[in-house]
């Protein structure tokens, strides 16, 4: 929102100031980082880097959330100038400088999740021509199945973004400066004044590989009361896997909403583990232009990945009735995932140009709560004409599912 102008001061963008949070009770330290832990001493090791000074502070409990960095692809030409990340404030506010600045004209965006799609929105938006580039075939793929991102792709081409899918950036190459001029794939070149990578992120672990036990994948290891290995040492986080309920498995998902649900499940355990985390499915929404779309649990591809075996149905139509004039309406897309041998909803993902994208999280809560889709087509819903349909968008797909198993 900040790249894009809706939001003017970027000081505003942030849950609480460290002069809040002083007041709450937490003494805050900034430019400061942990570069070792001792959990055998119950310390950790300060570096102050604006004085440069180290010291040792001792804790009773620990919670470690280091977060992740962003991946920089390994490539040639990886560190000439104005290659850029979009992860944290300072990120943002260079690429909001950048976004203004009339000698950048060509932008190449690599990755196409959120932040990618974001940032090319964003860039697109302020005038700047832009092209989108990432190994997978789809934009938004990890979130959404073909039906929508088919309707997205054709919204970004729209919006005079170009599309590279299923291209891998083999290099980068530079002017006389050291700046970015052309981003080189497998199967095209790219003008590139500037260059944003979004290709995912890596745990910031490394530092922690002496402490506490990390997985293969460099995540620290949790249990299901976010303990680590190490006696009275917790972890929440970026740097962690998430019981991710669908697939009855712990996976990663980068998203602030687990972050904070995790948190406060560590703090509720520090004294004895008495809460176990509950899991989360992975519900997130976002708009892209004028489609806002949101989606929770399992999708296609998902559930090839977790080798589950999954049905769906597939709701395209009108948000209000036929008799309502058609400017006060539009239409919506919504797919519904469920087990075929259960009838358990598994997943779901919704989009329109209104913002429907409440209706996901009344899907998590029936994905958390082993709803079926018997009890989703049944479910008491209101109904007005100005607002909806006779049978809820949720209580249809739940019938059109009953229906194709023959149990309507």
């Amino acid at each position: 929102m900040y790249l894009e102008g809706v939001v003017k001061d970027v000081n505003s963008i942030r849950y609480a100031t460290a002069e809040e949070m002083e007041q709450r009770g937490v003494r805050v330290f900034t430019n400061t980082e942990i570069t070792k832990v001792e959990p055998d001493k119950h310390q950790v090791e300060v570096l102050n880097h604006v004085t440069g000074e180290t010291r040792v502070e001792s804790y009773d409990k620990l919670i470690l959330s280091p977060g992740a960095n962003p991946f920089i692809l390994p490539v040639p030409g990886k560190d000439l100038g104005n290659i850029k990340t979009m992860r944290g404030r300072q990120d943002t506010i260079d690429l909001k400088m950048l976004s203004v600045d009339p000698a950048i004209e060509n932008v190449v965006v690599i990755g196409v999740g959120y932040i990618g799609i974001e940032a090319a929105e964003a860039f697109a938006v302020a005038g700047k021509k832009v092209t989108l580039v990432d190994i997978i075939d789809r934009p938004l793929g990890v979130y959404l199945d073909k039906q929508f991102t088919d309707v997205l792709e054709t919204e970004m081409v729209d919006h005079g973004i170009k599309l590279a899918m299923g291209e891998s950036v083999v290099e980068f190459v530079g002017d006389d400066n050291g700046k970015v001029t052309k981003v080189v794939t497998d199967k095209g070149e790219y003008p590139a004044d500037m260059v944003v990578m979004s290709a995912g992120v890596r745990p910031n672990t490394a530092w922690l590989k002496d402490a506490v036990e990390l997985l293969p994948s460099g995540m620290i290891k949790t249990d299901e009361y976010m303990r680590t290995s190490e006696p009275d040492v917790f972890a929440v986080g970026d740097a962690t896997l998430i019981q991710y309920n669908p697939g009855n498995t712990s996976v990663n998902i980068s998203l602030a909403t687990n972050a904070r649900r995790q948190g406060r499940y560590a703090v509720r355990n520090l004294e004895e583990a008495k809460y176990p985390f509950p899991g989360v499915q992975g519900s997130s929404a976002l708009r892209v232009f004028d489609y806002k779309f949101a989606s929770t649990g399992l999708n296609d591809q998902m559930a090839s990945k977790l080798e589950i075996k999954t049905k769906s149905v597939f709701l395209d139509q009108d948000t209000l009735m036929d008799f309502v004039p058609q400017n006060l309406k539009t239409r919506m897309m919504f797919k519904l995932v469920y087990n075929p041998e259960n009838l358990e909803i598994l997943g779901a993902q919704i989009m329109s140009k209104e913002d429907l994208t409440a209706n996901i999280n009344a899907i998590s809560i029936a994905i958390q709560t082993h709803f079926t889709v018997e009890q989703l087509a049944y479910a008491d819903f209101f109904f007005q004409p100005e607002f909806d349909t006779p049978w809820n968008l949720l209580g249809m797909a739940g019938l059109k599912a009953l229906q194709q198993e023959n149990k309507a």
